[in-house]
Formats: C-alpha cells, sequence, structure tokens
C-alpha cells in the first residue's frame, strides 16, 4: 500500500511541476507579447490561476503524506508514548473532521457554479472548486490509513510527532543524521 501512495505522490509531484512549467510559460509569454509585441494570450492570468489553485492543493497532499506540514509539537514530544498516541489520534481525527467540511464545501460550491462559465475561457467554474473536493478525498484517505497505522500499533515510537516545529529544524536534524551515519561508517571501517 504505501508503495501504491508513494507512486500516486510522484505522480502528483509530476502534475505540479507540469502545471508551474505551464504557469510559467503563460504568464512569461504574455508579459513579452504584452510589452515587446502590443498583444497578449488571453487564457494565460485565468488558467494560471487555476493552474496556481490546483497546485497548492495538490502540493498540500503531498506534504500531508510526507508530514510536511509545520506544527508545534513541544508539549507533544514531553508526553509519555500513550499521550503521545493519543494526542496523534485525536489530531487525527479534528482534521478528519475538517476534511469533510472541505469537502462537503467544495462539493455545494462545485454544484453552485456548475454552470457557471468563466469569462475567457468559458470553462465551468466547478474546476476551481473541484480542487477542494480532490484534495479532501487524498487527503482523508492518507489520514485514514495513518490513524489505521496508529490503532494497530504499526507506527513506530518516533512517528508519534508528525509535525515539526520549524524547516530549520527538520534540516538541523537531518544533517546531524548524515554525520552520524558518516561517522558510524568510519568507526565500523575502523574495527
Amino acid at each position: 500500500m504505501n508503495r501504491w501512495i508513494d507512486r500516486c505522490c510522484t505522480g502528483i509531484e509530476a502534475l505540479i511541476a507540469a502545471a508551474l512549467a505551464v504557469m510559467v510559460v503563460l504568464v512569461f509569454g504574455n508579459v513579452v507579447l504584452r510589452y515587446g509585441f502590443n498583444s497578449g494570450i488571453t487564457v494565460s492570468e485565468e488558467v494560471s490561476r487555476w493552474l496556481f489553485i490546483w497546485m497548492t492543493f495538490l502540493g498540500a497532499v503531498v506534504a500531508l503524506k510526507e508530514h510536511g506540514h509545520l506544527g508545534v509539537d513541544m508539549v507533544v514530544q514531553k508526553l509519555p508514548p500513550l499521550g503521545k498516541k493519543i494526542c496523534l489520534a485525536v489530531g487525527h481525527v479534528v482534521m478528519l473532521y475538517i476534511v469533510w467540511l472541505l469537502f462537503q464545501g467544495s462539493v455545494a460550491q462545485a454544484r453552485i457554479n456548475w454552470d457557471v462559465t468563466a469569462p475567457v475561457t468559458g470553462a465551468s467554474m466547478a474546476i476551481v472548486y473541484a480542487s477542494g473536493v480532490v484534495f479532501s478525498v487524498l487527503a482523508g484517505f492518507i489520514l485514514v490509513l495513518d490513524l489505521l497505522r496508529l490503532l494497530t500499533g504499526r507506527i513506530a515510537e518516533s512517528d508519534l510527532v508528525m509535525v515539526q516545529e520549524s524547516e530549520e529544524a527538520v534540516q538541523l536534524q537531518q544533517i546531524l543524521g548524515s554525520q552520524g551515519a558518516d561517522q558510524g561508517s568510519v568507526q565500523g571501517a575502523r574495527k
């Protein structure tokens, strides 16, 4: 199951990269055409905005899978393993509820805007709200899997704190971890 999720996230990352490339081409091309040739790409702004919305929601799915969202973990780190498990379970249940609310709101907005067309492309404005539906379904799936791993005891104690205080702390841990691995291999070679 984890391999399948990893492949899906790799595919999502490829979609994000493709969307970013299209955005760069559209915006840069529009600027060059506007200032250099007094013309432009009419759909540039609208499509770029939609791609940015989709990139944000899809990127949030990948970050959720990789536990890359920032949070405050000062209190949870000090708790015993049972306290950490309880906090993790409560946090996941609350996130599932929020994802459910987002799903309901996105579906409602997609239905309301199904017949509303965008001014330039003429496409349905439901495209914008479909990003919320896709995010909530994928995020709910990831959260349920994490919760099942917790409830079945298939989660390591080191993984009970799923957020990091800051990006700098993560980078510092990675540097210290790689230095420790390097020192361990050097000591192993000496023996």
